[in-house]
């Protein structure tokens, strides 16, 4: 089932996701790095990072919404699709309180606080449902079929050559 938001002949939510979760996945690095070092730079880092994440995540989400409405009814793609759609919006949920718990009254750089163990605990659980939901993201993919072009193939011409529609639609 090829991907109904493009860019350049490849699926964008795919390519838009690899921004949130690494951005995420970094803040829960850098969490990981103040708790051990305790130094407050890196808890500074992961604040932003997370603010980054959601925005991205937020961003990734509609392409991805509009593919899942692509799916045809009744089919495990649209179960997986549902599931990988909730589990994400939780994610970016338990990753918005995380950063809510870290603000401190400032503002600009001095908006950012030191974590407290509920800010830990969110940010940590979120990154495990991301895992997650990530799977299900390439189930979809790898498994499903979802997002990849009818005419995939080892040897399909490149998706930014003039032919290549055309080549794919006499190869059916």
């Amino acid at each position: 089932m090829e991907s109904r938001f493009t860019i350049l002949g490849h699926a964008l939510h795919p390519i838009l996701i690899v921004f949130p979760f690494g951005l995420l996945a970094t803040a829960v690095i850098f969490d990981l790095i103040y708790l051990v070092t305790r130094t407050e730079q890196w808890s500074i880092i992961s604040f932003w990072l997370i603010a980054g994440g959601i925005i991205g995540g937020i961003v990734a989400a509609v392409p991805g919404v509009i593919d899942w409405w692509a799916i045809p009814a009744n089919t495990r793609a649209k179960s997986v699709g549902m599931i990988h759609g909730i589990g994400n919006v939780a994610v970016i949920i338990l990753f918005l309180i995380s950063w809510l718990f870290r603000r401190d009254k400032g503002s600009g750089y001095e908006m950012a606080g030191v974590p407290g163990t509920l800010a830990l605990f969110f940010s940590f659980a979120g990154i495990v449902l991301a895992l997650f939901t990530g799977w299900l993201g390439g189930e979809l993919i790898e498994r499903l079929g979802v997002s990849v072009h009818d005419g995939a193939n080892l040897n399909a011409p490149n998706s930014l050559t003039n032919n290549s529609l055309e080549k794919v639609k006499n190869s059916k």
